[in-house]
């Protein structure tokens, strides 16, 4: 009898042990988390995804807070809802993207493809892998009475602030002037080009986005609120080629 207590015993002792380390392998997965990250991005409240997995919302809700443990069954009915492996809720979760560029550390390029250049520019996101969108500072020189602002385009969205001076901006046939505090939100794969318009260099902030364009007007963004610009009466930009 003694013997037998004393396997008992320490099965029981090896259940809670058993017991305390899934707890504690879940807690540091964030199952609960991911759960709810996954429901919420698919805009589904407990009960509609109660209804999915055939769980009630209570004990969904109590799963998402850590409160109790689920079972592989459980995960596998929630993992399907939303088309996931069952491996998703186990992988390590990557790490969110965060990165300084110091100014000391960036880099001064000039504008490439042409003799002359018009513009230099520093990359504001070149440590940033597999980035979505390329924000840069840029300045503007004035241009000598020769010189002709070279256009070009690629695909995607771009994003101009000005932070100091004046820029012109050919964009199709159109044509606006921006100065300090001015925005712009234009169709890259459209022909654009631009002039620095002041005795001194223009500051601006340029951001390229790389999602395909909408077929929208070009809208100029000032304090006083959105206007489109109007057309221009000369198209000089589209008449020059590629960068």
């Amino acid at each position: 009898m003694t013997e037998l207590a004393a396997v008992r015993s320490e099965e029981t002792q090896k259940s809670q042990v058993d017991s305390e380390t899934t707890e504690r392998f879940i807690a540091e997965k964030h199952i609960g988390e991911r759960i709810k990250r996954l429901r919420l991005k698919k805009s589904m409240g407990l009960v509609e995804l109660g209804k999915h997995t055939g769980l009630s919302a209570s004990f969904l809700s109590q799963l998402e807070t850590g409160r109790v443990v689920p079972t592989l069954r459980n995960l596998a009915r929630i993992a399907m809802v939303f088309s996931k492996d069952l491996s998703y809720f186990f992988e390590s979760e990557p790490q969110a993207m965060f990165r300084v560029h110091r100014r000391k550390e960036r880099v001064r390029l000039p504008q490439t493809g042409v003799d002359e250049p018009t513009y230099y520019f520093e990359s504001l996101g070149y440590m940033v892998p597999d980035r979505h969108m390329d924000p840069y500072f840029a300045q503007f020189i004035p241009l000598d009475k020769n010189q002709e602002p070279r256009a070009h385009m690629h695909p995607g969205f771009e994003f101009l602030y000005i932070l100091e001076g004046e820029l012109e901006l050919h964009h199709g046939e159109h044509h606006a002037k921006l100065e300090a505090g001015d925005a712009v939100y234009f169709d890259a794969s459209t022909p654009h080009s631009y002039v620095c318009m002041g005795k001194k260099p223009a500051d601006v902030l340029i951001v390229t986005m790389h999602q395909p364009p909408p077929a929208q007007p070009v809208t100029l963004l000032r304090p006083s609120g959105p206007r489109v610009l109007p057309p221009s009466p000369s198209p000089r930009a589209a008449a020059h080629g590629a960068r």
